[in-house]
């Protein structure tokens, strides 16, 4: 009950500003929401809290001893073959379980077999964990493996443009954001976490991050491929849904049930996996497996409540208020910003992200300074998203230099901070930046563009919320080595300056203190 109370605590902090700052925008004439709407983003509010409170309980307690348990076990049994063929399918299955990618592949159905589409993203996020796990086994550079497939991507959408499909690109770039969703995420940091520590070697703590980082690149490269091979453009219908017609229409109730379905299949192909694992090469005492049981539903009633907050309370009025904030350009930019920097304090993902870099640096990295960081780069990659909605301009005049001064930061930056600052971009961008913000930001689109360009502008909000986290994070390393030299710098000189007999008494009550 303790843990209970004090997940709560730390879920109400989180959502907490989102939701005030709604409600005080609702009271401004900035904004004009209805009794209704108003009453359900509230109660939706409330549940939200709770569903990330259980939902983070249940990651402590279930998801992240899985992953953990799953590398370190495979490992110690020197089966590396089953290993590798363990983390490929479960990163396709997991994958293919989203919800958030469900929910892509509904919009490109048109063009895209839906379930083609799921699959391919979904073997290409298990072959990414597959040279993830690779990379951590056989040491090497996170760096060059990032930029040797960064360059391939981008090379990807030269064909793709030049092939004349530009809608597709932005939507590209945001399927890798969708896949590193609540359910993968804690699975897969704690299966590199594991893997790395029993492994071992002075760079365990280095190897244990970029496996969300890598796992991010697979479903990009899957569906800019996808893009390129197929034909006509993307048919897209915007959002009706509105509180109203759920509430008149008990659509939230079906909304739950949909919810608990997804969810059910999300986990019971992870539980799935675990317990043939156990059954064959884990073999954990009864009591770990009596404490994870119970984390699994702590995980699965925690997913339901949040996914269905999101989707009854949080989805319809971040649509409004995206239509409505747009009829200022300039306030739109600005609560952009703010949003953005208040949204991901309420992604589940990111306190499971946080609290494992606090303990694999040792102190080095704090929570509060990741915190600071992710809210600060989210917060302008939302408010960069408000500008091209306005001026109407491609993605990638963000992207390539955004990714071009992220992986040169890594050169110049101790190499834990490069893997955190990549595995940071794919928890950013998680169920909430494709409940609330997605929607916020389509509705800005319709106000400023009409529905003809929203997949080509309003799409690529994921990605640049998985992107400018890697900038912000690296300059954090960035300083932090900067400021070392500087200290030794002082140091040297003063020792320089010193004469001997300064020296001498120096040594000397070094010598007594001992």
């Amino acid at each position: 009950m303790k843990a209970v109370l004090l997940k709560l605590r730390e879920s109400l902090i989180s959502v907490l500003p989102i939701a005030v700052l709604v409600l005080i925008l609702s009271a401004t004439p900035l904004v004009n929401l209805s009794g209704m709407e108003i009453a359900a983003f509230s109660v939706a509010a409330v549940f939200l809290i709770l569903g990330i409170g259980l939902f983070n309980l249940g990651a402590d307690l279930a998801m992240t001893p899985m992953g953990e348990q799953v590398g370190g076990g495979l490992t110690k049994s020197k089966k590396i073959t089953v290993l590798l063929v363990v983390c490929f399918l479960m990163g396709v299955f997991i994958t293919i379980a989203e919800p958030d990618l469900s929910v892509l592949a509904e919009q490109v159905k048109s063009v895209m077999n839906s379930t083609l589409l799921i699959v391919t993203v979904g073997i290409g996020v298990g072959l990414f964990l597959l040279l993830a796990v690779l990379k951590i086994i056989m040491r090497k550079d996170l760096s060059a493996m990032l930029m040797f497939f960064y360059m391939a991507l981008f090379a990807l959408c030269a064909l793709l443009i030049e092939s004349g499909k530009n809608d597709f690109l932005a939507m590209c770039f945001d399927s890798g954001g969708v896949t590193t969703g609540p359910i993968t995420v804690p699975f897969i940091m704690a299966l590199g976490v594991g893997i790395a520590t029993t492994i071992g070697g002075k760079n365990s703590n280095e190897n244990s991050f970029g496996l969300v980082a890598l796992c991010s690149i697979g479903p990009i490269l899957a569906v800019t491929v996808l893009s390129i091979a197929s034909k006509g453009s993307i048919d897209y219908t915007a959002p009706t849904d509105t509180v109203a017609s759920m509430m008149a229409n008990c659509e939230w109730g079906w909304t739950i049930l949909e919810t608990c379905k997804e969810v059910i299949i999300a986990l019971a192909l992870i539980v799935a996996f675990f317990i043939v694992l156990q059954i064959f090469v884990l073999k954990l005492p009864k009591d770990k497996i009596i404490r994870i049981v119970i984390g699994i539903a702590y995980t699965f009633v925690g997913l339901v409540v949040f996914l269905s907050a999101v989707k009854i309370g949080f989805m319809p009025i971040g649509l409004k208020l995206g239509q409505l904030l747009a009829e200022n350009r300039v306030v739109l930019v600005i609560f952009g910003l703010v949003f953005g920097m208040v949204v991901v304090l309420a992604e589940p993902a990111i306190h499971v992200l946080n609290k494992q870099v606090e303990e694999v640096t040792g102190g080095g990295v704090t929570k509060m300074q990741m915190m600071v960081a992710l809210c600060l780069g989210v917060g302008l990659a939302i408010a960069l998203s408000m500008i091209r909605i306005i001026y109407d301009f491609s993605v990638l005049y963000y992207l390539i230099p955004g990714y071009l001064l992220s992986l040169g930061l890594s050169f110049f930056v101790p190499k834990l901070y490069t893997a955190i600052a990549f595995d940071s971009g794919g928890v950013a961008s998680g169920p909430l930046t494709s409940g609330f913000i997605l929607p916020l930001a389509i509705g800005a689109c319709l106000a400023c563009n009409g529905a003809d360009k929203v997949l080509e502008l309003a799409f690529g909000v994921v990605a640049l919320v998985a992107m400018i986290p890697l900038i912000t994070i690296q300059t954090l390393g960035f300083k932090a080595v900067m400021s070392a030299k500087a200290r030794n710098r002082i140091i040297m000189k003063r020792i320089l300056s010193a004469d001997d007999e300064q020296i001498i008494n120096f040594a000397w009550e070094k010598s007594n203190a001992k």
